[in-house]
C-alpha cells in the first residue's frame, strides 16, 4: 500500500514539472502584444510647422558693450621747476590752443635776459665800426670775424634765457576743457607735479572689442549705433581704427570709432552699447534655429516632401538671433520643416499645419 502512494506522489511531481517547463519555453499568442505591435506598424500623420526657403539679405550684427574716450587728454605740467606765481584759469572751463594758464617765478631770467640785451647794442656796435674798418684795411679779417662770432653768441644766448622763459609758462597744447585745480598759488611745482587736466571732448572715441573671429573684417570707415548709459538716443559714429593683434588673454579685438559729440552733451568714461553690423549676405538661404538637428556632429534639416519628411544634411553659415545661415545641402523653395524635428524619422508621414 505504501508502494502504491510512494508511486503516486513521484507520477503527480512529475506532471507538475512537465506542465511548468511547457508554460515556460514553449512559445503562446499574446493578444495584448499583438495588438500593440498592429497598432505600432500603422503610421500616424503627423501635424507640423513648416517654412518655404527664400533668398534673402543676411546682416551679421554685433552687440557689445564699449565706454567713451576724449579724443584728446593729458596732465598739465610745467617743463621746469619753481613756485606759482599766477594761475589764469578758472576750473571746468573751456580754453582755446595756446592760452596761458599758469606761471611760476622767472625773475632771474628776465634778469639775464636784460643783461643780455644791454650787451646787444655794444656788440652790434663793435661789429659796425670792425666792418668800418677792414674795408679801410686797418683791421684784420680775423678781428672782425671775432666781433661777429661774438655778436651771434650774444644772439644765442638771449634765446636760451627767451626759451627758458617760456618754460616758466604753462599754455593749452589743445583747446578743451580744463578740469579741477590740483595745486594752489605759491606752490612749488617740478615737472612731475600735476596742475590740472586738460580734456577734449569733441570728438569723442568710442571704444570697444570684438570677437576674435571678426578680426580684419571691420575696416574703418564702417558705421555704427551706440547708447550710452541711461540714454537710449541712438548715436552714429565710424570707425576709423582697429589694433594691431588679437588680444591673447580675452580673444578680442580693440575697435576704435569716432563720434563727433558737438553738442558736448556726452562725457569721456561712460558706458555705452553698441551695435554694429560686421558682414552683410544679400543673398543668403536661411532657416529658423530650431528647423536644426545635430546628431553625432551632423547637422541637418528635415524636408517636407510628397506628404513625408525627408532629412537633408547641411552646412551652417552664420547666426543671428533666430536664424541659421545655411551653405550647402538646401536649394531656394524648399519647405523646411520647423516643429516636432525631434520626432520625425525618414519617411515620416506629415501634414503641414497653416
Amino acid at each position: 500500500m505504501n508502494k502504491y502512494v510512494k508511486w503516486g506522489i513521484v507520477a503527480v511531481v512529475v506532471v507538475g514539472l512537465g506542465a511548468l517547463a511547457y508554460r515556460t519555453f514553449v512559445p503562446h499568442e499574446n493578444k495584448e502584444l499583438e495588438q500593440a505591435s498592429g497598432s505600432s506598424n500603422k503610421e500616424k500623420t503627423l501635424n507640423v510647422k513648416a517654412v518655404v526657403v527664400k533668398a534673402q539679405k543676411l546682416k551679421d550684427g554685433i552687440f557689445v558693450s564699449g565706454s567713451l574716450l576724449p579724443d584728446e587728454e593729458v596732465d598739465l605740467t610745467f617743463e621746469t621747476q619753481g613756485k606759482i606765481t599766477a594761475i589764469y584759469f578758472k576750473e571746468g572751463a573751456h580754453v582755446q590752443e595756446g592760452q596761458l594758464l599758469a606761471k611760476i617765478n622767472d625773475a632771474p631770467l628776465q634778469a639775464e635776459l636784460r643783461k643780455l640785451e644791454a650787451q646787444l647794442k655794444l656788440m652790434q656796435d663793435r661789429l659796425y665800426r670792425q666792418r668800418a674798418l677792414l674795408a679801410k684795411e686797418a683791421v684784420s679779417m680775423e678781428a672782425f670775424q671775432e666781433a661777429e662770432a661774438n655778436l651771434s653768441a650774444l644772439k644765442a644766448d638771449m634765446d636760451m634765457v627767451r626759451a627758458q622763459i617760456d618754460q616758466t609758462e604753462l599754455r593749452a597744447p589743445f583747446s578743451g576743457i580744463i578740469g579741477l585745480r590740483k595745486v594752489s598759488l605759491g606752490a612749488y611745482a617740478t615737472t612731475s607735479t600735476a596742475i590740472a587736466t586738460l580734456t577734449k571732448l569733441s570728438p569723442l572715441k568710442v571704444e570697444f572689442s570684438i570677437p576674435e573671429r571678426y578680426a580684419g573684417i571691420l575696416k574703418a570707415g564702417a558705421q555704427l549705433t551706440f547708447t550710452a548709459e541711461g540714454d537710449l538716443t541712438p548715436r552714429s559714429a565710424q570707425v576709423y581704427a582697429t589694433d594691431s593683434y588679437v588680444d591673447m588673454d580675452t580673444r578680442t579685438y580693440t575697435i576704435r570709432a569716432r563720434y563727433p559729440n558737438s553738442d558736448g552733451k556726452l562725457m569721456p568714461g561712460r558706458y555705452v552699447n553698441v551695435n554694429l553690423v560686421a558682414r552683410e549676405f544679400d543673398h543668403a538661404l536661411a532657416v529658423p534655429s530650431e528647423a536644426i538637428v545635430s546628431e553625432m556632429g551632423i547637422d541637418k534639416v528635415f524636408l517636407y516632401k510628397n506628404g513625408v519628411a525627408q532629412p537633408v544634411e547641411i552646412t551652417k553659415g552664420l547666426r543671428t538671433e533666430s536664424e541659421v545661415q545655411v551653405l550647402r545641402g538646401l536649394h531656394e523653395g524648399d519647405t523646411v520643416i520647423t516643429s516636432g524635428t525631434m520626432q520625425l524619422r525618414t519617411g515620416q508621414k506629415v501634414s503641414i499645419t497653416r
